[in-house]
């Protein structure tokens, strides 16, 4: 039982059941993909140039962070993101019933240290009566006015501790600076503020700039344009108010951060974190290096990656690369990661598919 026995089946019909079981298997072998042609695009590069483009980050000028002081169940919060506030009014609110406890403490020490100073006091009064009297010696006055000292430091440290337990009370409730728009929050009503803990974010609305990380190559050309312009978002050009250099240079990114100040008007259309070109213009005195230009199709951005395809003979390869603002014309110029000469797909998307050659 359990064992099958091909004894009584003929063996010419086993071997046409195995010869049609390998045809099926040959028609179950998947293909290969087809090729898939993608135009690549030969790399050039261009000379020195009279100025160039980079991409900007808004930032604000003045910006705060309202965190928690004291630890406590957030009561309520009272804003949201986007919302206008005035300067002193109510952002947050934090549970205070053990700052409330401690202040209470801080009263009846203090209440407790003034009694204690005032029978020092009276004690000194009597003792330098007596003392003047000669009936008393001069040791007895000395403790005395001792004990009057020590009681007096006593009654001031109580006043502190009170004053202390205030003011800790006072942070259960959190008022904006200033007069800010609401960036974030970071609580909600419920949650646990601990000491040090981010509530929310504010921004002043009309003080904004732009910070430009321009590569340490390319820094002497930035000092010296005589135009720098913010393309905005309608596609208008906005001069800064004025700008200013940090004075050193990031050892990771090997860049230098320029600060870009806008005026109010041109602030009022922007928010904090927006990307815009930012154009150095009629540099003219400073030679550039040769610089490689691809198309903006050519560029793959995925989250902090920005890649282009490289063609390896009959394939592509994914290249890291740095590159600058898109300018109107559709060329990206790439501040490293390509030499003239390579090639490049034109479209980056293709490129990544399965079966993907550079075209002939």
């Amino acid at each position: 039982m359990g064992i099958y026995s091909f004894s009584s089946v003929p063996y010419s019909s086993v071997i046409r059941r195995l010869g049609l079981f390998a045809a099926a298997s040959l028609w179950a072998v998947p293909t290969l993909a087809e090729p898939i042609p993608v135009p690549v695009f030969i790399v050039r590069a261009d000379g020195a140039t009279s100025g160039f483009e980079l991409e900007g980050t808004v930032q604000a000028i003045r910006q705060a962070t309202l965190a928690a002081q004291i630890g406590g169940n957030v009561l309520s919060l009272q804003v949201k993101a986007g919302d206008r506030v005035k300067a002193g009014q109510v952002v947050a609110r934090i549970d205070e019933r053990d700052a409330q406890a401690a202040e209470q403490r801080g009263d009846a020490g203090v209440a407790q240290a003034e009694g204690v100073l005032r029978s020092a006091r009276l004690g000194a009064e009597r003792t330098r009566e007596l003392r003047r009297q000669g009936f008393v010696s001069q040791a007895a006055l000395d403790m005395a006015e001792t004990e009057l000292s020590t009681a007096q430091a006593g009654a001031d440290q109580a006043r502190a501790a009170r004053n202390q337990a205030t003011l800790a009370r006072g942070y259960a409730t959190l008022v904006a600076p200033f007069d800010a728009i609401v960036l974030a929050t970071h609580l909600e009503a419920g949650d646990l503020a601990l000491p040090g803990r981010t509530v929310a974010t504010l921004y002043a609305p009309g003080a904004l700039r732009i910070a430009v990380q321009v590569p340490a190559s390319r820094a002497a050309q930035a000092r010296s344009a005589q135009q720098v312009a913010v393309r905005l978002p309608d596609g208008s050009a906005a001069k800064p108010a004025s700008q200013y250099v940090l004075p050193s240079t990031d050892p990771v990114s090997q860049t230098v951060e320029y600060r870009l100040d806008l005026d109010a008007s041109t602030a009022g259309r922007l928010t904090p974190g927006q990307s815009l070109p930012v154009r150095f213009e009629g540099a003219t005195t400073v030679a550039a290096p040769a610089m490689p230009w691809v198309p903006a199709s050519a560029i793959l951005k995925r989250g902090e990656l920005t890649a282009v395809y490289v063609a390896d003979g009959e394939r592509f390869v994914l290249r890291n690369v740095r590159v600058g603002a898109t300018p109107s014309a559709g060329q990206v110029p790439v501040w490293a990661g390509l030499k003239p000469g390579e090639r490049v797909a034109t479209d980056a998307v293709r490129a990544g598919l399965a079966g993907a050659t550079p075209a002939r």
